[in-house]
């Protein structure tokens, strides 16, 4: 969702000025909230051994630069008809691969000729034309400042002072157990891994695994998971959810109105703001995040519970393209809610500037929707799910239009599903797949329940389901029978001809007689797929020539 024009009503200037007092009171507030203290954090050590990789023109002299401080090693690029003579060692190389963080790189390369070589760095100064570790979020201790000399200078001034030992908050929180990345080998959610600018995130089975040497701390992450299981640690949304609140709170009683949240990053975020100076709107309160990804649907609509008319992100060009596509992908999730509940709108703006001059003209045009007539008094919990669940809650209840159902677009993290009964056989492999005990037996009789509260839409149901029975619709209901088990297929138990037990439901059964009347095994003893698994191995070890007598039930 880009910006978004709509006809700005005439300013009254009385109503600016007061809305002006008000942001001052709201920022007051946010800032006599406490600095987050990280409880957990990641340690890396440097000791200063330093790589350094390019042609010999562009690598030596910086080299020369870094060897009067550091331990330092350079791989050429280019060929050496006289190998340079340097009190450090010089290789020349044709391939190079580089990966690692600070105080932990490992490189491998290859002269023409030559075995492969490799050795372990702690920083490295990558001069190369093109950049060896190409994420676009770069791993602390690596340097790849481009073909500018002033970045180049800035670089290795930088990488002066990396030895010793350095932490950073752990910016993340996993909870494996509700993670819908995969189950029984069917691949389910992957939207952390697709998103993560830093590469830190891999597959790692039915579940992730996150490098928290590579994390950045972007958040987008937690933006985009449908189950919460990967959140923001450093800060919390809890954190975010008590700032907008304090501020909200301080800017009505002073008298403001329709106030918006401007969420941008502490550095060219907040000195392209600051650049505006007193031009922006009174009603526009600026937040500073840690990084603009961090935030998503549950905190934009508990922002709008608590009276916000709108939230605007402000990008600079610094953020990785997907960053771009997640944020426009739940902007466009969170209006469609709002627009189905009737709330007037658009509520959702994402402002993607580079000039003050554009960013003026966008605020003039911040988002005025409606709000609730009450605001909400929940806070914001650290669980996703529970956070989204208050939100919804309240719009709902205040909500213009009481819908019972809102549509929403593919990839939402709400929805139901439809079962092809005909298909369908109640093997129950869809509720073993499923992570968020949306899915539920019958509890030993042959029926499947279904919660929709509890669904995520991650597709690991209909990617294990090997009818193919079941299909995916994303929607928001507000109906009672939300939260409660609704029974999707039912079927009769289908009792073993010989024994009598029942084993399975006559859907299956009629499945595997479809199936499997051809082969080897069952041809010409179709009888014994309506058995039992005991009572199929008894009857097959039984001697075939020797007379019997076998009591064996009809259906």
């Amino acid at each position: 969702m880009n910006i978004r024009f709509t006809d700005t009503p005439p300013i009254d200037p009385v109503q600016e000025g007061r809305n002006a007092e008000a942001r001052s009171a709201a920022i007051l507030a946010v800032d006599a909230i406490p600095v987050f203290e990280p409880t957990v954090t990641v340690d890396y050590r440097s000791s200063g051994r330093t790589l350094v990789v390019g042609s010999a023109e562009q690598a030596l002299p910086w080299a020369d630069r870094l060897a009067t401080a550091l331990p330092v090693t350079v791989l050429l690029l280019d060929s050496q008809d006289t190998m340079p003579v340097r009190p450090y060692p010089v290789h020349v190389a044709r391939t190079v691969a580089v990966a690692g963080w600070l105080g932990a790189f490992e490189a491998r390369w290859q002269a023409p000729g030559q075995p492969v070589q490799q050795g372990r760095y702690d920083l490295v100064l990558d001069l190369s034309p093109s950049r060896l570790i190409a994420s676009h979020q770069r791993p602390h201790g690596y340097y790849a400042p481009g073909y500018d000399e002033a970045a180049r200078a800035q670089a290795v001034e930088t990488m002066l002072d990396m030895v010793g030992d350095f932490e950073k908050p752990k910016y993340f929180s996993y909870k494996e157990r509700t993670c819908a990345h995969g189950r029984n080998g069917q691949k389910g959610c992957s939207a952390c891994i697709e998103i993560c600018s830093a590469q830190a995130i891999m597959d790692d089975g039915d579940k992730i695994k996150v490098n928290p040497y590579l994390c950045a701390g972007c958040g987008a992450c937690s933006t985009v998971c449908p189950t919460g299981a990967i959140s923001y640690a450093f800060p919390p949304a809890s954190l975010t959810g008590k700032r907008m609140q304090a501020a909200l709170r301080s800017y009505r009683e002073a008298g403001g109105e329709q106030p918006v949240f401007l969420l941008h990053d502490p550095e060219q975020g907040a000195a392209l703001i600051s650049r505006l100076g007193d031009t922006v709107p009174g009603r526009v309160i600026p937040l500073a995040l840690q990084h603009t990804a961090s935030t998503g649907i549950d905190v934009w609509f508990a922002a709008v519970a608590y009276g916000a008319a709108g939230v605007a992100i402000l990008l600079t060009g610094q953020e990785a393209p997907q960053y771009v596509a997640a944020l426009d992908q739940q902007m466009e999730i969170a209006q469609a809610v709002l627009d189905g509940l009737g709330y007037e709108g658009p509520h959702f703006q994402l402002l993607r500037v580079g000039a003050p001059e554009e960013l003026a003209v966008a605020l003039r045009h911040a988002p005025r929707g409606a709000v609730p007539l009450e605001p909400a008094l929940f806070h914001l919990a650290n669980d996703k799910r529970n956070s989204l669940d208050y939100a919804l809650e309240h719009l709902h209840r205040h909500a213009p239009q009481q819908a019972e159902q809102v549509a929403l677009p593919v990839g939402a993290p709400f929805g139901a599903i439809e079962v092809n009964k005909s298909a369908c056989s109640l093997c129950m492999s869809c509720v073993g797949a499923c992570p968020a005990a949306a899915l539920q037996d019958g509890q030993g009789a042959p029926l499947l329940r279904f919660i929709e509260k509890n669904c995520v839409q991650c597709g690991l149901c209909a990617a294990t389901c090997p009818e193919n029975a079941i299909t995916l619709v994303p929607r928001l209901s507000f109906m009672e029978s939300r939260g409660q088990a609704v029974v999707l297929n039912q079927s009769q138990p289908f009792h073993c001809i010989r024994c009598d037990k029942p084993f399975g439901t006559l859907q299956m059964v009629e499945n595997m007689l479809a199936r499997l009347a051809s082969h080897p095994a069952f041809s010409g003893h179709l009888d014994r797929l309506r058995m039992c698994g005991d009572c199929r191995v008894i009857d097959m070890m039984e001697p075939q020539g020797e007379m019997r007598v076998t009591a064996l039930r009809r259906d």
